[in-house]
């Protein structure tokens, strides 16, 4: 009888304790509120939004929790799984490869997650709910526009190529914006392409196709990596004969590209000067841009594409509607977007810009004045 009522009390606590589990359980998959996923930890930018995301939600009274791709579209998918199972409500994800990541987003929706889409556009896929992001077309128009403006009075003047990645929605609209404002100067005698046989081919169209695009970009391509885009300026450098260099002028994606073409650039003894455009806004850059070694960057202030994907996921957390100021087609639906302003920083505002804007502290660069 001793032994009954020890088994019945046996089950009664292991019942218990499993009930507990299963209670802490459900509590563990109910409290994750938002989750981040980053392309790759390898680069500061990604770096310093993690910690920008963890702090402001914290602040905001919502549990999340960031996670890094670096650079696999699969440990990207898996990433989001991973949020799915703690029970995350709203997603917010910078895509590694735009259709890849349309699988991503498609097995959030199954699970009843709304989809942010932060920085880059995920394409090809209905589930896409939000897209924040900065103006791509503005960023690659800001760019060309420097280099016309440093290109005034000259005619001529050598012009190299550079794009992002194929891969990536956003280096589409980065080089559709630059085209927009090169390619009638172009088509004037202000620059001559040196490093796309394709951009020579399609210089006088004002207006490219994507395909069209896809060509160019197939070609001048740096896949946002220092060292391709280092072998891809030694490489035309190494093509181009001493006429076609001079003073040159470079369109560079983004900042840490820009740095590598650059040094390229300036290791050549026949290059007797060059400009180079940037975005980001990478301390590495800006030292480069005080130093002189770099000409201008795009400073897209990340606190306020943060704080834009964070207010538009607390609208979704609350059952509210986010503001959006645009839209833009994934190739399946056009994606309610929100657009953040860009600055373009060269060395005659940097300081303004980045240091007493509060973004950077002083004690970060050297032979600032």
């Amino acid at each position: 009888m001793k032994i009954a009522k020890k088994s019945v009390a046996l089950i009664l606590v292991l019942t218990l304790i499993f009930a507990l589990f299963a209670i802490s359980g459900c509590a563990a998959k109910e409290k994750l509120d938002v989750g981040i996923v980053l392309p790759t930890k390898d680069e500061p930018r990604w770096v310093q939004d993690e910690g920008r995301f963890t702090a402001a939600l914290k602040e905001a009274g919502f549990t999340s929790e960031v996670l890094f791709s670096q650079g696999s579209s699969a440990t990207e998918k898996t990433n989001v799984e991973s949020l799915i199972s703690k029970g995350v409500k709203v997603l917010i994800i910078c895509p590694q490869d735009g259709d890849a990541a349309a699988a991503a987003a498609d097995a959030a929706a199954k699970a009843g997650v709304k989809v942010i889409s932060y920085d880059r556009l995920i394409t090809s896929s209905e589930n896409v709910n939000y897209y924040v992001t900065f103006d791509s077309i503005a960023v690659g128009a800001a760019q060309a526009q420097y280099l016309v403006d440093k290109a005034a009075g000259k005619t001529a003047a050598p012009l190299f190529l550079y794009a992002g990645a194929s891969s990536d929605n956003n280096a589409f609209l980065f080089f559709e914006g630059a085209w927009n404002v090169l390619q009638p100067k172009i088509a004037d005698g202000t620059f001559v392409i040196k490093n796309s046989s394709e951009a020579i081919a399609l210089q006088d169209k004002a207006t490219l196709t994507r395909d069209e695009m896809a060509k160019i970009i197939g070609q001048i391509t740096t896949n946002w990596d220092f060292n391709e885009a280092k072998n891809k300026a030694e490489a035309h450098l190494t093509a181009a004969p001493a006429t076609d260099k001079g003073d040159v002028f470079i369109l560079a994606p983004n900042d840490g590209t820009a740095r590598s073409i650059a040094d390229t650039f300036a290791a050549d003894k026949d290059v007797t000067s060059f400009v180079v455009t940037g975005q980001d806004a990478e301390k590495a850059s800006v030292q480069y841009i005080i130093d002189g070694k770099q000409s201008m960057t795009v400073f897209k202030d990340v606190r306020s594409l943060v704080d834009d994907s964070i207010k538009m996921a607390v609208s979704i957390l609350k059952g509210e509607t986010p503001e959006t100021t645009g839209s833009y087609n994934n190739k399946k639906v056009d994606v309610a977007a929100k657009q953040t302003q860009v600055i373009v920083v060269d060395q005659a505002n940097v300081k303004a810009a980045l240091i007493d804007s509060g973004y950077y502290a002083a004690t970060d660069f050297t032979g600032l004045n």
